[in-house]
């Protein structure tokens, strides 16, 4: 009697996890095309379409670049500073940073940012980390990587990522339950191995950008409307490098000359170069003694190629968002500090919509790499909170005057966090006060000293001021007498 053996699921995909994974790679290899097109606008690299009129054949392969989409990208960009993860309650949080330490998350996140701002959208993979070390988080590509989305529960119900190890094609399928190591074949798919983790959930996320109800892919902020002032302005450019080319040496005419006034002494004609700076400034009379008359054309005046170049400035400006002069348009009259903030009103509130929603991803992706360490969920009573630096380009003087006027209100305790967050220091800046705090026990005694510090304001100018260690009673500042 024949026996058979069992088809092992760890060696090779089930027919529906073929299939799946079949159509994530061809949703991937679909939007590849486009992301490719993003990222040559992006670096400067795309093919400039011209009507083959205005520039000659030899000159075809001039290549003109502005770099107006990655200056709009990499400006709203440079305004989403991820700093650090907390607890909403006030708990401690070091649990969080050491996540974030070890994975070199916020370096990690300019780089997501700058893609899903790019590409559109960004995806976020949470994983186990090595042996007994933490939760691993990645950040990928979305020209590696794609997902089938949930738009009721909104999370994902598969993923797929794509990559090389040498001339081997690697796929990691996410399911609800599992992740897939999968490697190509002889034209089938081999499975490396099976992480069972049985959460119930795909651990990727999207971070996705201008999101809109009937599109949760994201789009890019290089708009066709870039891309085509971008290809025109380029083309303005091109054109300039051409008549520059034509038009660099002032055209001269000759009327009434001999053909022996382009010959040499040999009788060979010379080339038009050595006529223009030769002969043709000492020119003989001809046999009636009539001298050959000589004239010179205008010259070309590239100013009005640059004057439409600043129009498209100022159009580009208007579709990213951005102070024209970020983007090399300036007018004869400087524009003032508060002229300027006050330009910078659109872009900062693109930063801040941004926040919003890449930081939900961020709370999101924390929570699962807690999942992941633990084996279980965290409770949903605990708010993560995810902070950002403040978008905006206040001064520190504003930004101190602000948080020395609501100590004074009584809004906030003088040793509040929130505080010095009001104040504009970094993250690391607070930890770094609150630590001296601690160590001084200036805490403590944080309103007394400010209490004293304004009745020292209130005393009449011409009388003197006290000593440090008056204020302080007795010490000065430091506890020390």
């Amino acid at each position: 009697m024949s026996t058979t053996i069992p088809e092992l699921p760890l060696l090779s995909l089930s027919e529906d996890e073929q299939q799946l994974l079949s159509a994530l790679r061809s949703d991937l290899l679909n939007q590849r095309f486009k992301l490719e097109l993003l990222d040559a606008y992006f670096g400067g690299e795309q093919l400039i379409r011209d009507l083959g009129i205005s520039i000659p054949p030899q000159l075809k392969g001039l290549h003109t670049v502005i770099g107006w989409p990655r200056i709009g990208v990499e400006a709203l960009e440079q305004r989403l500073d991820l700093e650090a993860f907390r607890w909403a309650d006030g708990s401690d949080s070091s649990e969080l940073e050491e996540i974030a330490a070890a994975n070199d998350l916020y370096d990690e996140a300019s780089l997501a940012h700058l893609d899903a701002l790019t590409y559109g959208r960004e995806y976020v993979a949470v994983g186990s980390g090595e042996g007994d070390g933490p939760p691993l988080i990645t950040f990928e590509s979305p020209l590696d990587m794609t997902m089938f989305w949930d738009a009721r529960l909104r999370m994902a119900r598969a993923s797929l990522r794509e990559s090389l190890d040498g001339d081997v094609r690697l796929v990691t399928l996410d399911l609800p339950n599992q992740k897939i190591l999968a490697a190509e074949v002889d034209g089938g798919w081999e499975v490396l191995d099976r992480d069972i983790h049985n959460l119930g959930m795909v651990p990727v996320l999207r971070m996705a950008n201008r999101q809109r109800t009937a599109d949760r892919t994201g789009r890019s902020e290089i708009t066709p409307e870039v891309m085509s002032i971008t290809d025109a302005a380029c083309r303005r450019l091109m054109g300039i490098e051409v008549q520059s080319e034509f038009f660099g040496a002032p055209q001269r005419y000759i009327l009434g000359a001999s053909e022996g006034a382009f010959q040499d002494a040999e009788g060979n004609t010379k080339s038009a170069w050595e006529t223009y700076i030769g002969r043709v400034l000492a020119m003989e009379r001809d046999e009636d003694g009539q001298v050959p008359t000589v004239g010179q054309f205008a010259a070309h005046d590239p100013s009005g190629q640059t004057r439409i170049i600043d129009l498209y400035a100022r159009i580009m400006a208007t579709q990213l968002g951005l102070p024209p002069h970020m983007l090399g348009y300036t007018s004869d009259n400087p524009a003032s500090a508060d002229a300027i903030r006050s330009s910078e009103a659109m872009l900062v509130k693109k930063a801040e919509r941004r926040i919003r929603r890449f930081g939900a991803t961020h709370r999101e992706a924390m929570r699962l790499a807690l999942w992941f360490r633990d084996g279980e969920p965290p409770e949903k009573s605990r708010r993560i909170e995810a902070v950002w630096r403040n978008p905006a380009t206040p001064t520190i003087a504003a930004q101190t005057d602000a948080a020395v006027k609501m100590v004074s209100a009584g809004i906030l305790p003088a040793d509040s966090d929130v505080v010095l967050e009001m104040a504009g220091l970094t993250e690391d800046q607070r930890q770094r006060v609150v630590a001296e705090r601690r160590r001084s026990g200036v805490a403590a005694s944080g309103q007394g000293l400010m209490d004293r510090l304004a009745e020292v304001g209130a005393q009449p100018q011409a009388a003197a001021l006290p000593s440090v260690a008056e204020v302080t009673g007795g010490t000065d500042g430091l506890g020390r007498q």
